[in-house]
């Protein structure tokens, strides 16, 4: 390609965009270069400068490159192309000095940090350093902030890289850490000494390269190497953000991000971080059936029987909960639907239309917010929905972007145009037409589950998709259950919505749904992980594993099928879901037909085709609905706490303690 540039890096000759940073230049040669202050993510700050490299030609000095573009090179005589060494004599003196500097204030915690064993200083050090230190004085020291109950601080491990204010203000959109004074006076601290309230913040515990900033809740539980290391998928929220989840034994000890540039870059939200202590608490261990009135423990067989007995003859409806995986939903559509039972998913009332894909998923991917000029939000607060999409949308309006939004006025971290807070703001939205100058313009309109719900919520869908074909924009629908849209993809719905679903139902089957009120009458069996509001209602409960405790399939809320592994193992004599309903069905005498999950997912792969095309996002076909007459009422945002929305997080005391301090920010008592 012509708009290449030729360098020499350490001797081998490579071709890299001139735009490029001659750290990444020697990234795409193959070279490592050290650093501590650089992040691929975060805007560059310069100032470790553990990354120095020499420039042939250049400077008699080192240069920081991190900082230096490849254009800002020289060529050399002749013409020749510009040099680079990264292994001179000049760099490793300077990378010692460097090291030997920061090492200079750094305490001996290694032994007690929770950093030891994945510390970029002590990696860094053994790699770039030297034996000996010539610092005889007494080390600095510096007072720790209290920036709340999910980072904790060790301030004097700090080396000033300034990577945790970068990404505060500049990715979280929330600036409360600046850092103060000067010389060696100088410390990063958060504003005014406040707690840090940002819904990203277990972020700066990753980004920290030495153990400044440590995990609280992990703090002090286990090392790295102690742990076994798991692939999945987050079901907190419907992003499907790929995570590692790290157990222990059976105990699920942390929860990171991985790197995913479709869905969650390298972000992940606290409430998906540190809700793995909801995993331990509160957890149906055995069956339970109720009889005179209370719940009794039973055994599996006992818990058979009663159910047998509870629908014989009787009509059944089967509820899908926000945190099933793929595959037990099937196992229940096959056992409740091919029975003749109604099913419902849409457990919170939103009009998805049934079998129009690009109606309950959209036509647009997440990664399209990365190049949207023009950003449309409609009854949705996505900062608390999903917190990183949220990060994502703050990035594009960073770089230009327009952002409006219909519905509630809540902060979002960025500015935005407010269009109005109800159905007739939509309408004036409808009414505008799209002209020439917007069709240019790459536009994306994102719809949240709150202006779905309620009587007319087809036709705010519809006013949705209109004005998506007048501007040509792509529809992204913002999904708050990680179940929901594999769920809708199978045909777990029922015409008419829940109510449909559960009227007239002598018995309802309940998977894991603890956000739905069943009227007293019906029989009721609940399957699910925790002892929360489904199971208080119950007259048998099943004990089925949580996501982190069986393999199952999730499809986020652009339709893209993800798998999360199994980590541990449920507790007690609580099974997978699936294999529950095969359990159960042989009990009922309509036996399903499949012995493992190979051969379910098989006989579902068979049904649903696209699900089989893991962490693929398929093209969405639908037909546009019709038109519809708008009533005139707000869209009223959800009420479910951000840190309680499913029984999981209802069980963490960390989201517990989160979700007081929330309260307590936006119900400030008066002053005396």
């Amino acid at each position: 390609m012509s708009d290449l540039r030729t360098i020499i890096i350490d001797g081998a000759e490579v071709e890299v965009d001139p735009r490029l940073t001659l750290l990444q230049a020697c990234e795409v040669a193959g070279v490592e270069v050290p650093r501590f202050c650089y992040h691929e993510r975060l805007s560059i700050a310069g100032n470790c400068r553990m990354c120095l490299v020499e420039v042939v030609g250049g400077p008699p000095k080192p240069a920081a490159s991190c900082a230096m573009q490849v254009k800002d090179l020289r060529p050399g005589p002749e013409g020749a192309p510009p040099e680079v060494k990264t292994t001179s004599p000049m760099v490793k003196k300077a990378r010692e000095g460097v090291m030997e500097f920061l090492l200079i204030n750094h305490p001996l915690d290694c032994p007690i940090c929770d950093q030891g064993g994945e510390c970029d200083l002590q990696d860094q050090a053994m790699a770039y350093g030297v034996d000996f230190s010539r610092y005889r004085e007494p080390k600095r020291a510096a007072i720790d902030p209290d920036l709340g109950p999910l980072v904790g601080t060790q301030m004097t491990r700090c080396i000033s890289c300034t990577r945790c204010v970068r990404f505060i203000t500049e990715v979280a959109g929330v600036p409360e850490m600046g850092q103060t004074g000067r010389g060696e006076d100088s410390e990063i601290t958060s504003y005014l000494g406040q707690m840090l309230t940002s819904e990203l913040q277990g972020n700066v515990v990753d980004l920290c390269p030495v153990g400044a900033l440590t995990s609280k809740p992990y703090a002090f539980t286990a090392r790295p190497w102690e742990l076994t290391k798991t692939e999945s998928i987050d079901v907190m929220d419907a992003l499907g953000s790929s995570i590692r989840v790290d157990t222990k034994g059976r105990e699920v000890m942390r929860i990171l991000p991985r790197n995913h540039d479709g869905t969650n870059e390298e972000w992940l939200a606290d409430r998906s971080r540190y809700i793995w202590d909801g995993l331990r608490r509160q957890r149906l261990d055995r069956p339970y059936v109720r009889q005179g009135g209370k719940l009794q423990p039973a055994s599996w067989g006992e818990a058979f029987a009663a159910i047998a007995e509870g629908v014989a003859g009787k009509t059944v409806a089967a509820i899908a909960g926000d945190l099933a995986p793929t595959e037990a939903i099937f196992a229940l559509r096959e056992l409740i639907g091919g029975a003749g039972g109604k099913l419902e998913c849409r457990v919170d009332g939103a009009a998805l239309p049934i079998g129009d894909r690009a109606g309950y998923v959209g036509t647009a991917r997440i990664e399209d917010i990365d190049t949207a000029e023009r950003i449309l939000l409609i009854g949705t607060n996505p900062r608390s929905e999903a917190p990183v999409l949220n990060a994502r949308i703050r990035k594009a309006w960073a770089q230009g972007a327009e952002v409006a939004l219909v519905g509630e006025a809540v902060d979002l971290t960025y500015e935005y145009f407010h269009a109005g807070t109800d159905r007739t703001a939509l309408q004036k939205v409808v009414d505008m037409g799209g002209s020439d100058e917007i069709k240019d313009r790459q536009s994306l309109v994102v719809v949240g589950q709150a202006a779905l719900i309620g009587e007319d919520g087809a036709a705010v869908l519809a006013a949705v998709q209109e004005i998506c074909r007048n501007t040509q924009s792509g529809l992204l629908v913002l999904h708050t259950a990680a179940a929901r849209v594999g769920a809708m993809d199978l045909g777990f719905a029922t015409d008419g919505g829940l109510e449909a679903c559960l009227d007239g139902a002598d018995v309802v089957y309940n998977l894991g749904a603890d956000e739905v009120d069943i009227a007293p009458g019906p029989f009721v069996i609940y399957q699910g992980s925790h002892g929360d509001r489904g199971a208080h209602r119950a007259d048998v409960i099943l004990p089925g594993a949580a996501w982190t405790e069986e393999s199952g399939i999730f499809v986020n809320t652009e339709g893209r099928p993800q798998m999360a592994a199994r980590a541990g193992f449920p507790p007690g004599q609580a099974k997978e879901n699936w294999a529950i309903l095969r359990a159960l069905s042989a009990e009922l005498g309509a036996t399903l037909p499949f012995d493992s999950l190979v051969d379910l997912r098989k006989a579902m792969f068979e049904a649903v085709p696209h699900l089989a095309r893991i962490d693929e996002v398929p093209e969405n076909e639908g037909a546009a609905l019709e038109p519809d007459k708008l009533s005139s009422g707000v869209f009223h945002l959800s009420t479910i706490d951000h840190y309680q929305t499913n029984p999981i997080c209802r069980a963490s005391t960390v989201m517990a303690e989160l979700s007081k301090l929330a309260a307590a920010r936006h119900n400030p008592m008066a002053a005396e």
